[in-house]
């Protein structure tokens, strides 16, 4: 582990954020450049005190999912993250459907998107981001482990997971997951997750298997989605799909028309999201 060189690489990369990169208010008060150690530990979810010790060439090797999160937190690209696991005395992680790595460039688009619905899916399905507003419509998608962590997974699986949805969005998501599962186990091959993934639901959804076996490539869908949600009941989205330029994330953008009801309510969702995560109630 070589020490100075990572406490030199975690301090330059932290003094080139600012905070408006990650979607924090920047405030009155601030003498350092680049974000504060403090912030850092907030957007990698650890204690400020590990952090500080770490890039100050004084903590313990830090593990392979603590370097992921540091790797988010700075929105490093794969190059960097490399660079930061091979610093920090581990190889570097393979870069096929790689879940666990957020593209920077779509984190730094979701970070000003704190106040839309909106999240950042693997080829695989996994909820790898999320705003907020995200959480306070769908709930907390990103603490899953293993195959759970596929929304593609959780749809066939557990079909208490398509409670959000209304009909018609209920059977056009399973022709539309099954064919993106297809799409990327053609890129990544029979050894990958995905493929792991239909392995398993063949054996467990018929549903899956029969949708499988119709071969659909390509499903079109519809930009405009209905929810059903139980704390403000029914709303209507649109939906905007964009991929990252290796295609190994797509972001996914739900807006409401201006002055509508819809829009009402997502207003209203976020106020009670806010409320749920503030500790103080």
């Amino acid at each position: 582990m070589e020490y100075a060189d990572l406490s030199d690489f975690l301090r330059k990369r932290r003094e080139a954020l600012q905070p408006e990169d990650v979607g924090m208010p920047r405030g009155r008060r601030r003498r350092t450049p680049g974000l504060r150690r403090e912030e850092v530990a907030a957007l990698a979810s650890m204690s400020a005190d590990y952090y500080s010790r770490l890039e100050g060439g004084r903590g313990p090797q830090p593990s392979v999912d603590m370097l992921g999160a540091i790797a988010r937190a700075l929105r490093l690209t794969l190059e960097e993250r490399d660079h930061l696991f091979l610093l920090a005395g581990h190889g570097t992680p393979p870069r096929t459907t790689a879940p666990h790595h957020v593209d920077p460039g779509m984190l730094r688009i979701l970070d000003r998107l704190q106040d839309t619905p909106a999240l950042l899916l693997s080829r695989c399905g996994e909820v790898v981001a999320q705003t907020p507003a995200h959480v306070a419509f769908a709930g907390e998608l990103t603490n899953f482990q293993g195959m759970e962590r596929s929304e593609y997974y959780r749809w066939f699986a557990h079909p208490e997971s398509r409670a959000l949805y209304a009909e018609p969005e209920l059977s056009m998501n399973s022709r539309l997951f099954v064919s993106m599962l297809r799409t990327a186990v053609t890129i990544d091959g029979p050894k990958s997750i995905c493929a792991s993934i239909v392995r398993a639901l063949q054996k467990l959804s018929p549903e899956f298997v029969a949708i499988w076996d119709a071969h659909e490539v390509v499903v079109a869908h519809s930009r405009t989605k209905r929810f059903r949600h139980p704390s403000v009941g029914e709303l209507e989205l649109y939906c905007e799909l964009i991929q990252s330029r290796d295609q190994q994330q797509t972001l996914i953008v739900f807006t409401a028309e201006p002055g509508s009801e819809s829009a009402e309510k997502l207003e209203l969702l976020a106020v009670l999201g806010s409320q749920t995560l503030d500790p103080a109630r």
